[in-house]
């Protein structure tokens, strides 16, 4: 059923899916990153600080060297002894330990932001499952790291070879050599060494990154039906945003149709388009108060016919003023002069049929 739901996600996964990932604290980590960082930091110290602390440790541990007779045996001075030496190595380390531990957490924040998470606090039944935990143990990804860590002994054991072998008779003396001439080769071999290793980890972590990112993006597919419920969530179901835009379209259309028995003058195609506009004393310019093409358009003027509303037929001004002007909005500028006549006509014409009528 598992390898079922894996084949049916097929679609990439939508940048709200990639965030919830990250809220979950689900993220891409290589391992490999984050020891590269490690070394890196692990060479730095030696090259700043391996001197001064190897000095500092070796001056604590001389009196056991050169003159260990000299040494109290009572427990008071033991004890201050020892005190000596924890205090005088602890501050040598601590600058080092320090570079570590700030590499160490470069080595994660580089890889993507801090998160603060409880999800994987939660009790999962998974977790206690003998049979997912054999699927941890002995699946693909426990494969996978197994193999990187032999590829990396190998790699990391052969370059700290190819390094070391060539010192091999200045090394055979080492025990003949003052502390002072050992620590500087020492040193030297150490940041070579680091050199070397840190050159092929920088190819290990790299390719590591890109498969375990490839790896989680896998994961974070989605199929078809997941995006289609996330796209309900955020944006609403398709099918009831169509109904209620239908139904606000309705309402509008039926204000609209409210309107036409107060309009002035009734501008139309003849049959195509139908504007119907609005003009009392006292406004600046007329309002467009309903408009429409073909069936509501055929309303508007039946709707006008109903109500003694004059219609009057003029194809370039009715289909420049549907283009151009919004319903409840006054009429372009450039539509006055030709909005004038025909409202001009239709108010001589009503004064006519005032006067017939009062005779």
């Amino acid at each position: 059923m598992a390898d079922q739901d894996d084949s049916e996600k097929t679609e990439e996964p939508t940048h709200r899916k990639l965030e919830e990932a990250h809220k979950k604290g689900d993220l891409v980590k290589s391992q490999e990153v984050s020891t590269w960082f490690v070394m890196v930091g692990g060479a730095t110290a030696i090259a700043l600080m391996g001197p001064s602390a190897a000095s500092s440790i070796m001056g604590s541990l001389t009196i056991f060297l050169a003159h260990p007779d000299a040494i109290p045996m009572d427990a008071e001075h033991l004890r201050r002894i020892w005190l000596g030496i924890g205090a005088n190595a602890f501050a040598a380390m601590i600058g080092p330990l320090a570079i570590l531990i700030g590499a160490a957490l470069i080595g994660h924040i580089i890889q993507h932001s801090p998160v603060f998470t409880a999800e994987n606090m939660k009790p999962k039944l998974s977790k206690i499952s003998p049979k997912e935990g054999l699927k941890r143990l002995f699946g693909p990804k426990s494969l996978m790291n197994l193999s990187k860590g032999i590829v990396k002994l190998a790699v990391v054991g052969s370059v700290s070879f190819l390094i070391v072998w060539p010192e091999r008779d200045r090394l055979a003396l080492m025990m003949t050599w003052e502390i002072s001439q050992l620590l500087p080769l020492v040193q030297m071999l150490a940041l070579k060494m680091f050199a070397g290793v840190i050159a092929v980890m920088t190819v290990v972590a790299a390719l590591d990154y890109l498969f375990e990112w490839m790896q989680w993006m896998k994961k974070q597919r989605m199929s078809i039906q997941e995006v289609k419920d996330e796209y309900k969530q955020m944006e609403g179901d398709p099918t009831v945003k169509a109904k209620l835009r239908q139904i606000r379209v309705e309402r509008g259309r039926k204000r609209m149709m409210a309107a036409v028995p107060t309009a002035t003058v009734i501008i139309t195609n003849p049959t195509h388009y139908a504007v119907a506009l609005k003009y009392e004393q006292g406004m600046g310019a007329p309002v467009v108060v309903a408009k429409g093409v073909d069936a509501v358009a055929f309303r508007i003027r039946e709707v006008g016919k109903e109500n003694d509303v004059p219609i009057i037929e003029n194809p370039p001004l009715a289909r420049a003023l549907h283009a151009t002007v919004e319903i409840d909005q006054e009429i372009k500028p450039e539509h006055y002069k030709a909005v004038a006549e025909v409202i001009g006509y239709v108010m001589r014409l009503k004064a006519k049929i005032t006067g017939r009528s009062r005779r």
